[in-house]
């Protein structure tokens, strides 16, 4: 059995959700992998993001987001309600994850302005979709359909991120 691993990388805007349509690159790494008949796993390692299979959309809004996406933000925006200011419905982070954060300054990803940790309700979306999607793969293609997409999103709106996606590929 062959394992082959790989990582996309993917820029978020900051502003809004960002959907990131990765099919193209996780087919790629399929090829590259040679791997004929097995599994593969998406898996985002970021705990305010998803991976999520869907149709691909030919409309878009203004933004370049794709209508069925557009749509998915309201709904979540009137279930899950984007956190401005601590004094939300949110408990999360409570004073104690605030002075871990804190303290994590400087290292990896973590900011320096703790108005960026107020993000429930990235974590809260991303609980609600999931960290991965995985894939049977037959004669060396993915079964995801003639409409099916991988896409990487991350739900986080509080600055642009540069983002990473695990892939990997287990089979024969």
């Amino acid at each position: 059995m062959k394992i082959h691993k790989d990582i996309v990388h993917v820029s978020s805007n900051g502003v809004r959700p960002s959907y990131h349509n990765i099919t193209a690159e996780v087919k790629k790494i399929l090829a590259e992998s040679g791997v004929q008949n097995g599994i593969c796993v998406v898996q985002s390692p970021h705990t305010t993001c998803s991976v999520i299979f869907e149709e691909f959309v030919h409309d878009t809004d203004f933004n370049g987001d794709e209508f069925l996406q557009v749509d998915l933000n309201r709904i979540l925006d009137r279930i899950v309600p984007r956190e401005l200011t601590e004094n939300m419905d949110y408990r999360y982070p409570g004073p104690k994850h605030v002075d871990f954060l804190m303290s994590l300054t400087g290292q990896s990803e973590f900011p320096l302005d703790p108005g960026t940790i107020l993000n429930a309700d990235a974590h809260i979306r991303g609980s609600l979709f999931g960290a991965s999607e995985t894939f049977v793969i037959s004669d060396g293609k993915l079964q995801t359909g003639s409409v099916g997409s991988i896409y990487f999103i991350d739900w986080d709106q509080n600055r642009p991120r540069q983002r990473k996606c695990n892939v990997m590929i287990m089979g024969e």
